[in-house]
């Protein structure tokens, strides 16, 4: 019995961790993404950083990632920025293995 506990406890540990980097890559993601948006709109320095702020603040208005796409594509849209709903879409999806690598490098500095 002692042994099914350990066991469910690892497991329960195990899905925290996981659902801690999770977030943490969601939240990097969103960064890279809001910096990389911010380029496209021809923001750069403190301006691109509180961009970035908000794209972040912007996945916490619903579960899922369809608010950010959302905040992005209406700011582009009002800004004049041709990037396509796949483009954006596409980054997205890059800048996502390019936050769990940096989170993953991290983890063996």
């Amino acid at each position: 019995m002692a042994n099914f506990e350990e066991r469910e406890k690892g497991f329960e540990r195990k899905f925290a961790h996981d659902e801690e980097l999770k977030f943490r890559a969601t939240a990097r993601r969103n960064r890279l993404l809001g910096l990389w948006a911010a380029e496209q709109m021809g923001l750069t320095g403190d301006d691109a950083q509180a961009y970035a702020r908000e794209v972040v603040k912007a996945d916490l208005a619903e579960p899922g990632e369809e608010d950010v796409f959302r905040k992005i594509r209406a700011d582009f849209d009002a800004t004049g920025v041709g990037q396509s709903d796949h483009q954006i879409r596409r980054k997205m999806v890059e800048t996502m293995g390019e936050a769990v690598g940096q989170i993953e490098s991290e983890g063996k500095a």
